[in-house]
């Protein structure tokens, strides 16, 4: 049995602002991809009642039928949700910071633990700071990745808790504030929705969202996500897209080297950024399978929890960081790259 007690790691800064560079020098036309696409919310309006009236139909139904139907339908529409905060934490979806926030929290509703105000704040530290563990909240522990190692059983209750995992990883970062105004409006909306969703639907309905979301990101083939992204699969690629059918779920996360290059450009767009980097993505591993990917990183003894790449590098990546800005910034911040 292969075992590793550390990460691999990178003297390099992270990957992605060269290749960013080099795109825009030779297709100054990307600029106009970047933008907003407000037509997301009505994504997330969709999907939120999705999930209601599944848990409104579910509330007395036999438990077979609440997982299973958290397994087969809900899972997508909360993983579709969870991208959404997603955009929503990139400021994608509206120009008004604000607004995108309400958005996020609107998307947070069905899945039970309050988690979108959070997630902005770790995402964007994540484009910033990627591998570096005080700052990337996508990292794993040291203690986590030798708690599970590359034991197949491991790795399956690793994927079935991930949220879990997710919601310990904050306390690492200490330079990032855990409470502020807009965590807390999070919270206290999330914890007085589910508390009249419980009152007026009862437990099945709680146990049906709740369900749905750990399989939208665990032990499901939605949760190969969190290994295609970057872990390290093929070789020292630390980053890697997915191009399979899935990505109408995922609303196109899966061109995932193609987000963290140009951070500032809705979903919709990302598949015309593909085709207009051409050899720049497509010389690149990607995967097209995440019912294959979640067996091989299951089953596969060279793949573990410590599969990541790490780097002490703290230098901020200018146009990487311009997942901070307003999308008129973004342009400005490629122009100059010109």
């Amino acid at each position: 049995m292969i075992t590793r007690n550390t990460f691999q790691w990178s003297e390099k800064p992270e990957p992605h602002k060269q290749r960013t560079s080099a795109i825009i020098k030779e297709h100054p036309e990307i600029r106009q991809l970047i933008g907003r696409n407000p037509y997301t919310f009505l994504i997330i309006l969709f999907c939120v009642a999705v999930q209601l009236v599944l848990a409104y139909v579910l509330q007395d139904k036999n438990w077979w039928l609440v997982f299973g139907a958290a397994y087969l339908i809900g899972a997508f529409a909360c993983h579709t949700l969870f991208v959404c905060i997603h955009e929503c934490a990139h400021n994608l979806v509206f120009k008004a910071k604000s607004s995108n926030k309400i958005a996020a929290i609107i998307a947070n509703l069905p899945m039970v633990l309050p988690s979108a105000i959070s997630f902005q704040k770790y995402h964007i530290k994540h484009h910033s700071f990627q591998g570096v563990e005080e700052l990337d909240g996508d990292m794993p522990y040291h203690w986590e990745a030798r708690l599970i190692n590359n034991s197949v059983i491991g790795k399956a209750i690793w994927l079935l808790l991930y949220p879990l995992f997710q919601m310990l990883r904050p306390a690492r970062l200490k330079e990032i504030s855990l409470l502020d105004t807009w965590t807390i409006v999070n919270i206290v909306v999330e914890v007085t929705f589910m508390g009249a969703l419980v009152f007026f639907l009862g437990p099945k309905a709680l146990v049906f969202l709740l369900v749905s979301f750990f399989f939208s990101v665990g032990l499901h083939p939605l949760g190969a996500r969190w290994v295609q992204e970057h872990y390290l699969t093929h070789g020292d690629q630390e980053t890697k897209s997915y191009y399979g059918p899935l990505n109408t779920v995922n609303l196109n996360v899966g061109y995932h080297n193609e987000h963290h290059d140009f951070p500032s450009i809705p979903w919709n767009n990302l598949p015309k950024l593909k085709a207009i980097g051409g050899i720049y993505y497509d010389s690149l591993h990607s995967h097209k399978s995440y019912t294959i990917l979640l067996f091989q990183f299951l089953f596969n003894k060279e793949l573990s929890v410590f599969s990541r790449m790490a780097r002490a590098n703290r230098g901020k990546a200018k146009l990487n960081d311009m997942a901070m800005y307003d999308v008129e910034t973004s342009k400005d911040l490629l122009a100059q790259e010109m």
